[in-house]
């Protein structure tokens, strides 16, 4: 197969997608690599011209490379993971909306394009989670506990764009991360980045049934193949804090191997694209594989 992969400049020596373009080569296939951050792009030309059988993302949540990724899309090329799905959670905004509404457990969420305006939400709300819409790796997020705490934090918010707040919701300060490659669920626990101080460090660990349905849900509402869910085991039960389509997928066994056999299949058609607005949860089956830690 010949595949062409974004990667935007911070990623160029990451493990993820480097080990899987070299897992591609070593397999035979062709791997064309454009920077978009860092390139003069003829756009008409890398769509119009291609020949490879699929487009695959890995850049920051605010870089070019979703709009060449959409262009290829556009002229109807295949695209790792759905173009329009990657704009659906890169949004965060956009994100809570969809998710919400098709009955994923998030957080109720605010937006706001100027951050003064957050000084209308409630003081019941409060402790809040503030972050920008278009945010990645953990950029500029503030857990603030008081309307007179967020006064003192607008300053650092200003030219962020777009932002979301949520309710804070009280955990022991660990995040749940789902991995999800093709049809198979993978679980790490990590520290949260909203409780810095906490001395757990990310290793795998099993995955439950109920965490398990959530993630698998989630690749149906958004409709991605490959992506992380960070989830926060709250009084209630599990809550989905974040979605990253493409993420570290550490601590996934063999994950250069088992990404670039996904890609394969999803460029090949054997994976197809997962469908959005789907039943709500519950109606969706656990994936065999499901359970699986590194």
């Amino acid at each position: 197969m010949k595949l062409c992969f974004l990667v935007e400049e911070r990623y160029r020596h990451d493990g993820m997608p480097v080990e899987v373009i070299r897992q591609l080569v070593s397999w035979g296939h062709q791997v064309d690599v454009l920077r978009p951050g860092g390139s003069l792009l003829h756009l008409t030309e890398a769509v119009q011209t291609s020949a490879h059988d699929a487009w695959v993302l890995k850049t920051v949540s605010g870089g070019p490379g979703l709009t060449l990724l959409e262009a290829a899309a556009s002229a109807g090329l295949t695209t790792i993971n759905n173009a329009q799905a990657i704009r659906g959670v890169r949004d965060k905004a956009l994100a809570a909306a969809i998710g919400l509404s098709h009955g994923l457990p998030l957080p109720a969420t605010y937006a706001a394009a100027q951050p003064e305006l957050l000084a209308e939400i409630p003081e019941s709300e409060y402790p809040i989670v503030v972050k920008p819409a278009d945010g990645s790796s953990g950029r500029a997020v503030r857990l603030v506990s008081s309307p007179r705490r967020l006064a003192e934090v607008l300053p650092e918010l200003a030219g962020e764009g777009m932002l979301i707040a949520q309710p804070y919701v009280p955990n022991s300060g660990v995040d749940i991360k789902v991995y999800c490659v093709g049809d198979e669920l993978y679980a790490t626990e990590c520290r949260s980045l909203l409780h810095p101080d906490h001395p757990v460090r990310e290793r795998g660990v099993p995955l439950s049934p109920e965490i398990a349905a959530i993630a698998a849900q989630v690749g149906v509402v958004y409709g991605l193949d490959l992506y992380g869910v960070d989830v926060v085991l709250g009084p209630n039960g599990p809550v989905v804090v974040d979605v990253n389509d493409f993420p570290s997928f550490r601590q996934v066994p063999e994950a250069p191997a088992r990404l670039a056999r996904a890609v394969l299949d999803l460029a090949a058609g054997a994976g197809g694209a997962r469908t959005a607005a789907q039943p709500p949860l519950g109606a969706v089956p656990i994936p065999m594989s499901a359970g699986k830690t590194a």
